[in-house]
């Protein structure tokens, strides 16, 4: 039998991982076929087939699975050992990849992300901005950014931020005519601009006060997928949104808005960074986490 090399067994790790070529070549930054062809060429040297493939999926024969099961904690140790040399140099380098809501992206973008390029320009930063919660594991992403409680249970959560509120506003020109809501029921009365979310689904309001508790599928003759587009819209007299309160802080500021429900309108967890508990951390993450909490204290 042919040994193996290293480029082999982690394109093989690769396409395991995400069950995809599409998108372990989009991770290792290579091409599907060539990729592909890796995968013949290392069947080919160990002379067992390690994947079922279809032209809708790929899954792992028995003999993969057990290549990766060894595999596996071996390329872990691998990446720890080589970033150790990296510590050792005295700074990070790599590439980190996180995925991140628009939202996160923004906060991340505005102070945080430009003060770590400048302090680590070894550092290839690949952030993604897309609204779906994906599994950062499986789709190749070091971190995650979202909201505290859409973080996974078995992920360590970095709060940073301060806390989110959502808060409902409407147009002066739209309540001339019509009476301000004042408990989420009298939304019923109105017209609403709804929000689909990254999933499909069609997102419920969501209000509490003291003790209670009030989710809402509101009605309305518009939906929209962005909080910017909720925001225009609602400025336009479309009727009322429900969005995250710095969406609509410069509208409010200029008086093209204003808000309703305001005692339903709590403050909740905000954002956090997010990163798998049982694996390794790259000092390239290691270093992003530690600014972020810094830029967090000194706000």
């Amino acid at each position: 039998m042919v040994r193996p090399s290293l480029n082999d067994l982690a394109a093989f790790a690769a396409v395991a991982s995400h069950r995809s070529f599409r998108r372990a070549a989009e991770v290792m930054g290579v091409s599907r076929s060539a990729l592909s062809h890796a995968i013949i060429g290392l069947e080919g040297k160990l002379d067992v087939r390690l994947f079922n493939r279809t032209t809708r999926s790929v899954s792992l024969t028995q003999a993969g699975a057990r290549l990766l099961a060894r595999l596996d904690p071996v390329l872990q140790d691998l990446d720890q050992a080589l970033d150790t040399l990296s510590e050792e140099r005295g700074t990070p380098s790599g590439t980190l990849r996180i995925n991140a809501n628009k939202s996160g992206a923004r906060i991340l973008l505005a102070e945080v992300v430009p003060l770590f390029l400048d302090l680590y320009p070894d550092v290839e930063l690949d952030l993604v901005s897309e609204g779906r919660l994906v599994d950062i594991v499986e789709q190749g992403f070091d971190a995650g950014i979202r909201l505290l409680e859409a973080v996974p249970k078995d992920m360590v959560a970095v709060n940073f931020g301060g806390d989110v509120r959502f808060i409902a506003v409407a147009a002066p020109s739209y309540l001339e005519s019509r009476a301000r809501p004042h408990t989420p029921d009298d939304l019923y009365m109105h017209c609403c601009i709804r929000q689909r979310l990254p999933s499909g689904k069609r997102y419920r309001w969501e209000f509490s006060k003291c003790d209670a508790e009030v989710v809402i599928d509101v009605p309305g003759n518009l939906t929209l997928d962005d909080n910017d587009l909720l925001v225009q819209a609602a400025a336009g007299g479309r009727g009322i949104a429900y969005v995250p309160e710095h969406f609509a802080r410069p509208f409010l500021a200029s008086g093209q808005l204003v808000t309703a429900l305001d005692d339903w309108c709590p403050s909740t967890p905000g954002l956090a960074l997010y990163y798998p508990r049982s694996r390794h951390v790259p000092s390239p993450l290691r270093a992003f986490i530690d600014l972020l909490r810094e830029v967090d204290r000194t706000r």
